[in-house]
């Protein structure tokens, strides 16, 4: 990933005179850091449990992928071979480290659309009661009676009709309860600014994360600085905005740690509403260690 400014040779000087294990280790100077990691979890069956991933240490933010079938009446949880039955006791067991769990719906397949009001309604019905607090008779909940933290918009095809009304009648489910908010919106947006899949579900103004995805986009790739400053500007501080990266170093988009701590963290953190980093996905992070590094200057 190109890289807003040339370096002065004094810093590049500086670079080769010592171990690149000696800055890996010390934290970033930011006065922005939040100290946020988020994963996406669910994508391979050996990148092992959502139990150890939380168990890791480098994550305060789960992302349970995909609910890949929806609006028309059928649903579908894919989680690439996972035993589901598990999932329920790990998805307690991160909580109880304090981290949030979030269910992502769409993903990379074309079997999920939203055609209408009414199939937003009967949606957001099914995920209250599948996945969160809703008690409704005669839905099968694939975890137990653990539930998530909140409902992530990942949507890569079809047309974007209908997403602002499923947000709208998710977060309606939050009215009920005053010390809590059972049901967060988030949304993890491809990096060209505005994503149209997810724009119009953007502008209710009902998500407090958005996880832009700077990778699989050469021009993102090369323009992260421009696209940065558009999503952080269009949001304010009504939403936290992550700066979203591949753990694998053959993915386009791919920063070498190193890069991540002098070029990007600095950049990003004088953002108010900068809020953390992104790193997709487990099974990979869990080859390189990318979030090791991440947890450390996020």
């Amino acid at each position: 990933m190109a890289l807003a400014h040339r370096r002065p040779a004094s810093l590049l000087l500086l670079l080769a005179a010592f171990s690149a294990a000696t800055f890996l280790a010390a934290p970033a100077a930011a006065t922005g850091k939040r100290g946020q990691v988020a994963v996406f979890w669910g994508r391979n069956k050996n990148e092992g449990t959502l139990r150890e991933a939380c168990d890791s240490g480098t994550y305060t933010i789960a992302i349970i992928s995909f609910l890949d079938v929806f609006g028309h009446g059928s649903h579908h949880l894919d989680l690439s071979g996972h035993d589901v039955s598990r999932v329920g006791a790990d998805i307690k067991h991160c909580q109880s480290k304090s981290m949030l769990v979030f269910l992502s719906i769409g993903g990379f397949g074309g079997q999920y659309f939203m055609p209408s009001p009414r199939a937003a309604e009967a949606v957001a019905d099914y995920l209250w009661n599948a996945f969160m607090l809703g008690t409704r008779k005669g839905v099968y909940r694939p975890f137990g009676d653990a539930y998530v933290d909140g409902i992530d918009f990942f949507i890569e095809n079809g047309a974007p009709d209908n997403y602002d009304e499923l947000a709208r009648r998710l977060w309606n489910y939050n009215k009920g309860f005053r010390a809590r908010t059972p049901v967060q919106l988030t949304a993890t947006p491809r990096c060209r600014f505005p994503d149209r899949h997810v724009e119009r579900a953007l502008a209710t103004g009902l998500f407090t994360r958005i996880f832009v995805r700077f990778y699989d986009d050469p021009h993102c790739a090369a323009n992260w600085q421009q696209e940065w400053d558009r999503w952080t500007a269009a949001f304010g501080t009504s939403a936290q905005i992550y700066f979203g990266l591949p753990a694998s170093e053959k993915k386009v988009g791919y920063v070498h740690p190193k890069n991540l701590y002098y070029g990007i963290i600095p950049v990003v953190q004088k953002a108010a509403n900068y809020g953390g980093i992104m790193v997709w996905e487990r099974y990979e992070d869990k080859r390189t260690g990318y979030s090791s590094y991440a947890i450390q200057w996020a």
